[in-house]
């Protein structure tokens, strides 16, 4: 039996405790809500995130022990929200992951350090790059939790990882292939989230499916000229774990970042919006990383500028949108 410590309590992390441990494996279950903690033991759901989902305790150990979840864990997922990265890991010992492999779910990065997970769990914990790897894919937990089918990529550049974590996701209704890219599945499933974001906010303006098809065929060549010059390689973009994963954000009924957007595109200030969601919209925290690095690599980045110039210099979105409805093509 593969032992799996599974870090965060939201619909992600359930969702992946839900395949995991329907496919066989152990999870130890680490959630910050010891209040949450009882109602699993108690009910077997979580009381928060996808609800109806029931889990057997044979099989699902939930705990508020850091410690405890990950030590006797094969395999350690991260599914927090990325700015809760750091102020959790830090708590372990340096030497606490050596022997584990360590696949993030996040799609977000580092705040303040403008960094990706797997680079910062890297340099906390002195990871090779060959015990990272990465959940993408057009694959929303809503879905998962009602056993629609859907398709996960795992990247990492090491295929027996890739492979070995596959395995243990793929059942009826999921499917998983493995991928070597690492950095670029990682970055593009953070970018995806700040067109999302944009998109959200164009359509709280009143702007329609038509602007939006314009701003994801853009976005994918923003998102590609940013990727050679922060990591070139050749890559297939059109593949679900960047295409798939860009479309499903942008336009999906489920997607956090789109109605944290749309919110703020009908004039809610971005701190009532993150109040009335009660989730992460990780595109926010997204939009400045990207920004701040982008100022050394100086790509073009229209949507991404404008993004930040509606979140962070509070420039009105229908201001906004206007400058760069003349930027696209």
């Amino acid at each position: 039996m593969e032992k799996i410590a599974m870090l965060g309590g939201g619909s992600w992390a359930t969702a992946l405790t839900k395949i995991l441990s329907e496919n066989g494996a152990r999870v130890d279950w680490w959630l910050r809500a010891k209040d949450d903690i009882q109602h699993l033991l108690r009910t077997r759901h979580n009381p928060r995130y996808l609800s109806a989902v029931q889990f057997d305790l044979n099989r699902v150990y939930p705990t508020a022990d850091l410690d405890e979840a990950i030590e006797e864990a094969d395999w350690l997922v991260l599914a927090v929200p990325a700015a809760f990265v750091q102020p959790v890991l830090d708590k372990l010992d340096r030497d606490a992951l050596k022997h584990k492999r360590v696949v993030s779910a996040i799609k977000g990065m580092i705040p303040g350090k403008n960094q990706l997970v797997t680079d910062y769990v890297a340099e906390r914990f002195r990871l090779g790059r060959a015990q990272l790897g990465v959940i993408a894919g057009p694959c929303h937990a809503e879905e998962v939790a009602l056993e629609k089918q859907s398709y996960l990529t795992i990247g990492s550049p090491d295929a027996e990882l890739a492979l070995g974590f596959c395995e243990l996701l793929r059942n009826r209704y999921v499917r998983a292939h493995p991928a070597n890219d690492l950095d670029g599945i990682e970055y593009c499933a953070v970018m995806k989230n700040i067109i999302a974001l944009t998109g959200g906010i164009a359509h709280g303006l009143g702007y329609g499916d038509n602007f939006l098809a314009v701003l994801v065929s853009n976005a994918v060549q923003e998102i590609r000229r940013f990727l050679q010059a922060i990591n070139p390689q050749p890559r297939d973009l059109s593949a679900s774990a960047y295409l798939g994963d860009l479309l499903v954000t942008a336009y999906s009924q489920f997607s956090r970042n789109r109605t944290f957007g749309s919110m703020v595109g009908r004039g809610y200030s971005v701190k009532s919006a993150q109040l009335e969601m009660n989730m992460v919209a990780e595109g926010y925290y997204a939009v400045k990383s990207i920004f701040e690095l982008n100022k050394k690599l100086k790509v073009n980045m229209p949507i991404t500028a404008a993004a930040y110039r509606v979140l962070y210099e509070r420039v009105a979105p229908a201001v906004e949108l206007e400058i760069l409805k003349e930027q696209l093509r």
